[in-house]
């Protein structure tokens, strides 16, 4: 059991407790100095028991414990971080008019200040993009909505997601990372390194350290609007969640907005809008164990079928006016 839970220890994982206890630190700070909550009540509404103990909340736990499994057989099977940057790397050789070692003379802490940030960016942008492709693809969607499905947060929330959903995240890390890595080695030599803290890259710490979990919470902490059109603030990402029509397909950023900003999916947080999270009525509602895991494959296989069908009708209806322009034409030879 101690590997399900070993997030909680790990100072690179969002959930570390470290983080955590942050949270419900900055959570309590924001509503008694900027809410104007007494202390009781920013307690109540830190550890609302209505919302930890939801049925959505339930779920949460249960598929966090039920993923950590999975993923504790399936990891061994992917391509790994270390195996991209090194048939990379390699690769790299092979090409003529690229020059090994090009930025090797370059001082050490640059050389670690540039990979630090660049490999922070890289990561976020291609979170980014997959999340962004997850909202518009159908097929993508049916797995991604699992994890709007969520009616209430909680940091556990951000471990709400169906098992191709970790598995295509987990593709898109190593490859984002592992094709930095390789760059780095092949331009900049064996100076290059990370600048961390407690072993975590120094942006993800202070990422996390500045209140991540709170992302996944009903606790609505805005930012200033200039901020938000360059960081992703709490109330941000809980409007990505919102049901509202105008919510959706907002705010697809992780860290940064700016990328959002630059793709026309910047919505900024709005004051004192209460905000429903969860799925719109038109679309089914994943709630049982058993239909979260297997709902997905229900949906992308509706889908391919309507595809296939459109395919069908069109190659028919195309078929059709072949036939009736070929009458025709025969018809006008014979007149």
């Amino acid at each position: 059991m101690g590997a399900v839970f070993a997030d909680f220890s790990n100072p690179k994982k969002r959930i570390f407790i470290g983080y955590l206890l942050l949270t419900v630190l900055i959570a309590l700070i924001w509503l008694v100095a900027v809410r104007r909550s007494s202390i009781r009540a920013a307690l109540r509404e830190v550890f609302d028991r209505k919302v930890l103990f939801s049925a959505s909340s339930k779920a949460d736990y249960k598929i966090f414990v039920i993923n950590r499994v999975f993923t504790m057989f399936i990891s061994p099977l992917l391509v790994s971080q270390l195996a991209i940057a090194t048939a990379l790397y390699y690769a790299l050789h092979e090409i003529d008019f690229l020059q090994r070692g090009l930025f090797a003379d370059t001082p050490q802490g640059v050389i670690v200040a540039l990979f630090t940030v660049t490999i922070f960016l890289v990561d976020d942008f291609t979170k980014y993009l997959v999340h962004r492709w997850m909202h518009r693809w159908p097929l993508l969607w049916a797995v991604h909505k699992v994890h709007h499905s969520a009616e209430t947060m909680t940091p556990i929330t951000v471990y709400r997601v169906h098992p191709l959903e970790g598995i295509l995240y987990g593709l898109r890390a190593a490859v984002a990372q592992g094709t930095t890595m390789a760059a780095f080695l092949f331009f900049f030599g064996n100076a290059v390194d990370l600048y961390t803290v407690i072993g975590v890259n120094i942006l993800s710490f202070v990422f996390h350290v500045t209140g991540s979990n709170l992302r996944h919470t009903h606790i609505s902490i805005r930012y200033w609007p200039w901020l938000e059109h360059l960081l992703i603030s709490p109330a941000q990402h809980q409007v990505h969640h919102s049901i509202a029509h105008e919510h959706h397909d907002k705010n697809f950023g992780v860290a940064f907005a700016v990328w959002d900003w630059l793709f026309g999916s910047l919505h900024l947080s709005e004051t004192d809008r209460d905000l429903t999270f969860g799925l719109p009525p038109s679309q089914a509602h994943p709630s049982q164990l058993l239909d979260i895991y297997l709902r997905p494959f229900a949906d992308m296989g509706r889908y391919l079928r309507r595809r296939a069908q459109r395919l069908r009708d069109t190659e028919l209806s195309m078929r059709r006016k072949s036939d009736v322009n070929g009458k025709t034409g025969y018809s006008k030879q014979r007149l």
